[in-house]
């Protein structure tokens, strides 16, 4: 094909171009129209926490899930030792099936601990979804999904006062998750997530304890303690009757029985352990305090704007109603190839601040060109594919006869990418551009 006096070879529109010969600005407009080919992804393949998941995304763990092991390890072989060798003489001293009972209930009570365990390890403790931008500002009229606000971050302030049963409590913003925290929230920085009424990170059940799991933490903490009782309390009777039954000292009765003593100076000094931080948490639900608060702000000195009573806190841990998780951790999202990931249904909604302009919210650059700018260039093509199907150049008495109308390489590479067809203009497109 031949355009204009010159007669240059023109390229053909089907042939893809090489990107060497493509001009920087097309170059960009191509790389953010490819940036824009998303992926589907669920939200815990695309979860910018350093949460753990398994089944699909049904079971949360922490980072340090791996200490789970440990936890289960250390409640599961003092059980399995005192059912194995301990007990046995148990069920012979004792009449009417009551030794048979002993092991039953020890191994229930064991079943329960690790059930609570899983419980509080496996679920999501009240984590915060993260903004997808930084909140506006309320005292600017400037959004802040403002490209220039992006680059050098919104100035929005670092704290902002909430009240809390008739008292002023400050909450601070995170730069992390991009929002500002709800009262007793905090950023986990070991999971890397802002929680609701975080407690603390637990490193034996590998998971923070927040507002979600904090009632089955002290439940498992708690039943801890009754077992490590249990197997103590049953391990001292099988030493007294070795040593009713031997007429022995303390020692030689361990010498008899090693794993009874054993277990004996295992479960006392877990049971110091599990039963101390029972005790700590009874008083800290008591007071409805978390353990960061009871550390960071000692409300001992000041009012405690979260305590209602002892009642009615007790009532607020062991009998309310567990929120629903605020992360579907199994929904579909769109993830392009920066990394931003973004609800399936809100991919495409764009600012309406900004018209037709889509920005990169984490990084705060520029990452499409407007709309407008492959509309002219549209255009330009559906023009010139109209003179061409013409097969004639426009006659006017002020142009130029010598002109050439070659379509560059560049918009022909263009408009292979975007599918764009050149000669779709009509006679009437031709006369308004003339």
């Amino acid at each position: 094909m031949r355009g204009g006096s010159g007669g240059e070879k023109m390229y053909n529109s089907s042939t893809p171009m090489p990107t060497h010969q493509l001009s920087d600005s097309n170059r960009r407009i191509m790389g953010s129209h490819n940036d824009n080919r998303a992926r589907n992804l669920r939200v815990y393949q695309a979860w910018k926490g350093n949460n753990i998941f398994c089944l699909g995304g049904r079971l949360v763990f922490g980072p340090d899930v791996r200490s789970l092991f440990l936890t289960i390890l250390l409640i599961m072989v003092p059980v399995v030792l005192f059912s194995a060798f301990v007990s046995q003489r148990l069920i012979e001293d004792f009449q009417h099936q009551l030794g048979d009972y002993i092991v039953v209930i020890c191994v229930i009570l064991t079943a329960y601990v690790i059930i609570l365990l899983f419980l509080t390890s496996a679920r999501d403790p009240g984590i915060i979804p993260r903004n997808l931008h930084p909140p506006e500002d309320e005292g600017s009229s400037i959004s802040a999904d403002w490209p220039g606000s992006q680059v050098s971050g919104p100035s929005l302030p670092p704290t902002k006062d909430v009240l809390v049963n008739g008292m002023v409590v400050k909450v601070k913003y995170c730069q992390t998750c991009m929002l500002y925290r709800s009262p007793r929230c905090s950023h986990c920085s070991i999971c890397n997530n802002c929680v609701e009424r975080f407690d603390h990170h637990c490193p034996w059940v590998g998971q923070c304890i927040g507002k979600r799991n904090y009632r089955f933490f002290f439940m498992f903490v708690s039943s801890t303690t009754i077992l490590c009782l249990y197997v103590l309390a049953f391990c001292w009777v099988n030493i007294r009757k070795i040593m009713d039954a031997d007429h022995c000292d303390i020692w030689r009765a361990f010498l008899k029985s090693p794993v009874s003593g054993i277990l004996v100076l295992y479960t006392f000094i877990c049971a110091w352990f599990v039963g101390g931080l029972t005790a700590f948490h009874l008083y800290l639900i008591c007071t409805n305090q978390t353990t960061y608060e009871n550390f960071r702000y000692r409300y001992d000195g000041k009012m405690n704007p979260y305590n209602l009573g002892c009642v009615r806190n007790v009532l607020e841990v062991f009998f309310s109603k567990i929120p629903k998780s605020k992360n579907k951790f199994r929904a579909k999202v769109r993830v392009d190839s920066s990394g931003y990931a973004a609800p399936m249904q809100l991919s495409h909604v764009l600012s309406p601040e900004m018209p037709k302009r889509s920005f990169d919210i984490e990084v705060g650059k520029r990452q499409a060109v407007a709309d407008e700018d492959f509309e002219d260039i549209q255009s330009q093509i559906d023009s010139i594919g109209g003179l061409e199907r013409c097969g004639t150049q426009p006659i006017h008495a002020n142009w130029d006869h010598k002109a050439n109308w070659e379509i560059t390489p560049d918009i022909q590479v263009l408009a292979a990418e975007f599918g764009m067809e050149p000669g779709l203009a009509d006679g009437q497109k031709i006369s308004r551009d003339h």
